[in-house]
């Protein structure tokens, strides 16, 4: 019993840390979800912040009709959910794809290489990899821009063209982030166990055969509780994406305007942090809604793939 309790208090004293820092950055800022419903202000007798939320007037559901009021509601609301969706299916497609092609090669250090060169791009903020758009397409000495030229071809002024923009963001967010999914499920591949490969081989399986059987059938819970935890963001957009990869370019917001960006412009033209904390909340209970009815499709289907 001693034993026991001791091994208790040092698994307990490991998590510690991670659980303070969820309590602190997580749980103690839900506080703040009032100022969905208030008018903010600031008192420069005792500036605050408890004090200003305390004292700034209750306004109920106002500020979140700004929302619904715009005549771009319809449009910005498509655009978030649209390019979500997209990325969901493609980027399940592309990183399972990836992963089984990493898991192939036979090769370790050229392996690791790829495996790196995926990865990388994921700690590349959106700031910088605007920058590597902007020398693709800049309008005057992008790559692009310099090969049409040389080539005799109408040059096409892309930051002024929203039309094109969807495929350049789903490529930008196809190369950010693809590599990193692609690990997670490479790392689930790893741990299936090597006789059923063996075994399928034996009996003459062909490598098709052997990923078809073997390699999806035990990714699926994977595929499942990572399917389950993105459509829990189908509500919301990255906006390091959306805001400085199109260059904050007005042009382009038939295309490039999300949630997100739409809440921090009218947010910076305001000054209402009501708006930007009733979006974030309304945000946060539709992404809920739908983990919670995708987690209940799963379950029905597959009880052992479900996240809960």
């Amino acid at each position: 019993m001693k034993g026991k309790t001791k091994k208790t208090l040092l698994l307990t004293t490991m998590v510690l840390p991670g659980a303070i820092w969820f309590f602190l950055l997580r749980y103690i800022p839900m506080a703040g979800m009032i100022l969905a419903f208030k008018d903010y202000k600031v008192y420069t007798k005792a500036p605050s912040f408890w004090n200003n939320m305390a004292n700034s007037e209750w306004v109920g559901f106002r500020n979140f009709r700004f929302l619904f009021s715009s005549t771009d509601t319809g449009k910005i609301i498509r655009n978030t959910i649209g390019y979500n969706v997209l990325w969901i299916i493609l980027g399940l497609v592309l990183s399972v794809g990836l992963a089984i092609m990493l898991n192939e090669i036979t090769r370790k250090k050229v392996a690791k290489t790829y495996q790196t060169l995926m990865f990388f791009p994921y700690f590349l903020s959106w700031v910088v990899a605007s920058y590597f758009v902007l020398a693709f397409l800049d309008p005057t000495r992008g790559l692009i821009t310099s090969w049409q030229m040389n080539n005799g071809m109408d040059v096409i002024n892309w930051y002024h063209e929203p039309k094109y923009w969807p495929v350049i963001l789903t490529i930008c967010n196809v190369w950010k982030n693809t590599g990193y999914s692609s690990i997670l499920y490479l790392a689930a591949i790893t741990g299936i166990d090597g006789t059923q490969y063996e075994a399928a081989a034996i009996d003459g399986a062909s490598k098709w055969q052997q990923i078809k059987n073997i390699t999806l059938p035990n990714l699926r819970p994977m595929i499942c509780i990572l399917l389950i935890m993105n459509v829990g963001k189908i509500f919301n957009a990255d906006f390091g994406l959306f805001y400085s990869v199109p260059m904050n370019s007005g042009s382009l917001f038939a295309t490039t305007q999300v949630i997100d960006t739409f809440v921090y412009r009218t947010m910076t033209a305001t000054s209402n942090i009501g708006m930007s904390t009733a979006a974030g909340m309304m945000q946060q209970l539709v992404g809920f809604v739908c983990i919670m009815v995708a987690n209940k499709v799963v379950s029905r289907i597959d009880a052992d793939s479900s996240l809960f």
